[in-house]
């Protein structure tokens, strides 16, 4: 059950192979399967309580009901309701359910759907369609709802791309469901899969294209009719998986991927065995020795620790160099470390497309970045702006004002949190704005593969990605002994 997403990918690029030119539509119902319907049943009761100044179900969780939402009756029933309120709950239950405002405004996406989504409509000539027993009279009120739950992630959804039941609600639902594969293939659409949390309009889908061509799948959300097996074929998954759908080598080719922390022999080995081709190396001076070393605090921050081994940052720098990857440089400190890393990387000959500068701008300041754009014009100048988040959204002619200073200083790149408040907003702004933007600290594979859905100019992390054979780890963490024994990555695209 776990793994219906990697089938979906699989069935997916098997199409494209067959159909390259074709207009590839993956198919999605809505409710149960993008909507999350307890969400809708349990606003829907809140608001009796609300409305009655009673308190029946003003504490109970989504995950509380698992009920389908013709299964009130047995709620009630388990609550333990006074049988006095319960035709008047009903009746107000049955009034308001599927009422546009009852219906839109307590809308929730399951967890990853949207991403989901958000992958396949970044993909060449490939596109989503919502296939839904809803009545064609809310096709309005759907399309507003949908698409303001999917703006913070990018996605948006058309009328052409919407089917919905000329009928009346729950009427000739399964039917219906097969016209609307039908329509859109009289559109011009090749179907290559559908999504349906109900096993019976996957059933009746599969019963009039049974070629194959389109995989049937079943969410097997907390829903009356999934509890039942869907045709024969269809796959049944519960958990939207980026880390299932995605995988390494179907990453966008024009996103830069940077291997965070390399200060340790360990990230150098698994970097250098890999295929990612920027190196961040945090490079300050060792106030015992005047040597430069790789290390993300100082050391009178945070003490050596047990089997501790300063990095040399020549020594590494020149590897990275043999090795024909580049290196994103952080700088950790200003002053005589800026002049001793432009001579270095001067005497190893790297190109200004290999070199990649980062540092606040409190620490290198206005002439330490114009010193570093006046040496390397073609190399990449960056500064983390997560402390303008909050006025990149409240004062954005103000924020923009600021950026604009910093550009006028040779910054063509800024770097935003993962953890930053309000991130794909300030992201959007940004992105709207026309600036590069990099995304930094990001700490898994599944957010990874979010940030990647952003598409933002590069994404730096510590590829710590068991699932791809990555054992990274971030500069900052506690060092672990055993994960020196950690084999090197075997990568191949």
């Amino acid at each position: 059950m776990n793994d219906w997403m990697r089938q979906l990918a699989t069935h997916y690029d098997r199409l494209r192979r067959h159909h390259p030119d074709d207009r590839l539509l993956i198919v999605f119902d809505i409710d149960g399967t993008i909507i999350d319907t307890e969400q809708r049943i349990l606003a829907v009761l809140q608001a009796y309580d609300r409305e009655h100044d009673t308190d029946f179900f003003l504490t109970l969780r989504p995950s509380d009901l698992n009920i389908h939402q013709n299964q009130v009756p047995q709620l009630l029933n388990r609550l333990a309701v006074p049988d006095e309120h319960r035709n008047a709950i009903l009746e107000w239950y049955g009034d308001n359910n599927r009422t546009s405002r009852a219906t839109m405004s307590s809308h929730r996406p399951y967890r990853g759907v949207l991403e989901v989504i958000r992958w396949f409509q970044l993909q060449p000539n490939t596109f989503v369609g919502l296939n839904t027993g809803w009545p064609d009279e809310l096709r309005a009120e759907t399309l507003h709802s949908l698409n303001a739950l999917g703006r913070e992630y990018r996605v948006s959804f058309t009328s052409e791309l919407l089917y919905m039941n000329p009928g009346e609600w729950d009427q000739d639902v399964s039917n219906r469901k097969v016209r609307g594969i039908e329509h859109f293939q009289t559109l011009g659409y090749r179907v290559v899969a559908y999504v349906d949390s109900d096993p019976e309009n996957l059933r009746a889908v599969a019963q009039t294209f049974p070629d194959g061509d389109i995989l049937l799948l079943q969410a097997d959300t907390i829903h009356q009719a999934s509890r039942r097996k869907g045709p024969r074929g269809a796959v049944r998954g519960k958990k939207y998986d980026l880390t299932e759908l995605i995988s390494e080598k179907a990453l966008p080719q024009h996103i830069q991927f940077v291997w965070h922390g390399i200060n340790d022999q360990p990230n150098l080995r698994q970097f250098l065995a890999s295929e990612i081709h920027w190196a961040e190396i945090d490079v300050r001076r060792d106030a015992r020795t005047s040597k430069l070393i790789l290390r993300h605090d100082g050391l009178d921050d945070s003490e050596l620790q047990d089997g501790e081994m300063l990095l040399d940052f020549s020594t590494v720098l020149k590897r990275i160099r043999e090795a024909n990857r580049a290196a994103k440089i952080d700088f950790k400190e200003n002053g005589l470390v800026l002049d001793a890393v432009l001579n270095l990387v001067s005497d190893l000959g790297f190109p200004d497309d290999h070199l990649w500068f980062n540092g606040n701008v409190e620490r290198i300041r206005e002439e330490g970045f114009r010193q570093l754009a006046a040496a390397h014009p073609g190399a990449i100048l960056q500064c983390p702006v997560d402390f303008l988040a909050p006025l990149i959204i409240g004062v954005p002619d103000k924020a923009r004002e600021i950026l604009e200073l910093f550009r006028s200083w040779g910054i063509n790149r800024f770097s935003l949190g993962w953890r930053t408040p309000d991130k794909r907003q300030v992201f959007d702004q940004m992105d709207a704005w026309g600036y590069e933007v990099n995304i930094y600290d990001v700490p898994d594979l599944e957010n990874f593969l979010q940030a990647t859905l952003l598409v933002p100019r590069s994404i730096t992390s510590d590829f710590n990605f068991p699932k791809w054979h990555y054992y990274g780890r971030g500069s900052g963490e506690k060092l672990e002994r055993v994960e020196y024994d950690v084999a090197p990555a075997k990568r191949k695209r």
